[in-house]
C-alpha cells in the first residue's frame, strides 16, 4: 500500500527558520493519526507542510501524489482538493448561509451543474447530521455545530485526507466527543484522519497512531509511551 502522506529526513519550516528537523513519517489510506505536542513543538508547522503553505526545502515529502519540493504554484489547488482541512476556529463566512458557505466551496472548486451541487450539499450536511440547517448564519449556530458544518465543508470533494487543526479546542467536553465521534465515522468509511491536539485525553479515549513533536523532532510512539506524554499548554 502506498503512503497518501510521506516524508523523509524533512525539515519542517515555519518562516525561516526550522521547528522540526529529519521528519519520517507514512500516513495510509484507513490510518487515524495525531500529531501531538505543546504550544510552539510545529505541529501545525507539518501540516501546512502537507497543503504547501509551507515550503519544503530539505528531504522529500510527497502528499496524495503530489512531490512537495518545490511544488508548482498551479498546483496546488488540485494538491488541496485530495485533502479535507478542518480548523479550531471553523473559518465559516459569516456574510452566508450553511449552503451557500458549501456551495461557495463547492464552485470554486469547479462544480457548476445545480443539481449536482445541491445533491451534494445535502448529502454532506446529512453526514454531519445538520441536514435542518442548511438556511441557517453561521452566527446562529453553536460552536458544535458551526464545527460540523466546517466538517461538511472539509468532505465536500471526498478527500483522502481529512487534515484536522485542534478541532475540539474552542468546545465544550460533550460537543467535543460528538466531534470526535464524527471524525471516527469518516475514519470508519476509509477516509485518513491527521489530527493535530495537545489534548492527551483525546487520544485517551479514540486511539490511533501518535507522533509526538518535541524539542525539534517529531517521532511515532509506542502506545504504551503514550500514557506518559506531557502534551498539556
Amino acid at each position: 500500500m502506498e503512503p497518501l502522506i510521506s516524508f523523509r529526513k524533512a525539515d519542517i519550516m515555519n518562516g525561516e527558520s526550522v521547528v522540526i528537523y529529519g521528519l519520517d513519517m507514512d500516513i495510509f489510506p484507513g490510518d487515524f493519526v495525531y500529531i501531538v505536542g505543546k504550544v510552539g513543538s510545529g505541529k501545525t508547522s507539518v501540516i501546512r507542510t502537507v497543503t504547501a503553505e509551507n515550503a519544503l526545502k530539505n528531504g522529500t515529502g510527497t502528499c496524495c501524489g503530489y512531490n512537495l519540493v518545490g511544488i508548482r504554484r498551479k498546483d496546488i489547488p488540485f494538491l488541496r482538493r485530495k485533502l479535507g482541512v478542518v480548523f479550531q476556529d471553523f473559518q465559516l463566512l459569516m456574510d452566508r448561509t450553511v449552503a451557500e458557505n458549501l456551495e461557495f466551496v463547492l464552485r470554486s472548486t469547479g462544480w457548476k451543474n445545480r443539481e449536482k451541487i445541491d445533491v451534494r450539499i445535502e448529502e454532506v450536511l446529512e453526514d454531519v447530521g445538520m441536514t435542518t440547517k442548511s438556511h441557517k448564519m453561521p452566527h446562529q449556530l453553536s460552536g458544535g455545530e458551526q464545527q460540523r458544518v466546517a466538517i461538511a465543508r472539509a468532505i465536500l470533494n471526498s478527500p483522502e485526507v481529512i487534515l484536522a487543526d485542534e478541532p475540539t479546542g474552542n468546545l465544550d467536553a460533550e460537543t467535543a466527543e460528538g466531534i470526535l465521534a464524527l471524525f471516527g465515522k469518516l475514519n470508519s468509511e476509509g477516509t485518513a484522519v491527521v489530527m493535530v491536539t495537545h489534548n492527551r485525553a483525546v487520544i485517551e479515549q479514540h486511539p490511533g497512531r501518535v507522533f509526538l513533536c518535541q524539542d525539534e523532532v517529531c517521532r511515532e510512539q509506542e502506545n504504551q509511551d503514550v500514557i506518559d506524554l506531557d502534551i498539556t499548554i
